[in-house]
């Protein structure tokens, strides 16, 4: 019923929509055929026969009323939209002054498919300047989404989790199987949309690896280098 990140099954999940929607469209189907039908051709055009002249006067002095009503409300929407920091598209430390520079919003990301999500984060590697950036996750992936090695040739193994909860401690172990015995991994990187749970943090913590939560990686996203974000140094620099 449930997909391992604790979302409900796409199947199911259609069925569920379709039931609301027909449930949704047959009440407002009978509204509209009986009860607003009636007002209409009964109640409304029988007040407006019996007053033909009150009711153009109400509709002529109406009108400016809704159009001056119609701008107070834009202006005070548009004064007081909260804009949240996640849906901002820069982070304020970084310099966001040249338009070129890749950048995605968080909220970009998490409407991403999962093979959308992998190919932004090695779009990002492109724009740090990192070699051959290659987007690999499928199926017998072995834990690997993204590869790409730095100027000092050192491996980064990307894993990218776009998981609705916090990825959980079994995930990172599962990573750690594979990321430095398998596939030789400098550095061992899992990417989390929703952040970690803390025994994996702790797990992550005792075995070397490198999480990158939701925290930093708004700071990538927005434009901050990768090594800047996770604390990397590179001598090439």
């Amino acid at each position: 019923m449930f997909e391992e990140d604790g979302s409900l099954d796409p199947l199911l999940k259609f069925l569920l929509y379709t039931v609301l929607t027909l449930t949704a469209g047959k009440m407002l189907w009978e509204w509209l055929t009986e009860d607003l039908s009636r007002w209409i051709t009964v109640d409304l055009w029988g007040l407006i026969a019996d007053h033909p002249w009150w009711t153009g006067l109400v509709v002529a002095s109406g009108l400016p009323v809704l159009l001056l009503l119609g701008r107070l409300l834009s202006f005070l929407l548009g004064a007081d939209t909260y804009v949240s920091p996640e849906d901002t598209l820069a982070d304020p430390s970084v310099d966001s002054a040249d338009p070129d520079v890749l950048t995605f919003k968080m909220k970009q990301l998490s409407a991403m498919s999962a093979t959308g999500f992998e190919q932004a984060c090695a779009d990002l590697l492109v724009r740090d300047g990192f070699r051959s950036p290659r987007r690999i996750g499928g199926a017998g992936d072995l834990g690997v989404d993204v590869t790409a090695r730095d100027d000092e040739d050192r491996l980064l193994i990307l894993q990218c989790k776009q998981y609705q909860n916090p990825v959980g401690s079994g995930h990172v172990q599962k990573f750690n199987g594979t990321a430095r015995l398998h596939h030789g991994a400098d550095f061992p990187i899992m990417i989390a949309l929703n952040s970690f749970t803390q025994p994996a943090v702790d797990f992550a913590r005792h075995h070397q690896l490198i999480l990158m939560g939701r925290p930093e990686l708004k700071k990538w996203a927005h434009g901050q280098h990768l090594y800047d974000v996770l604390g990397i140094e590179n001598t090439t620099w």
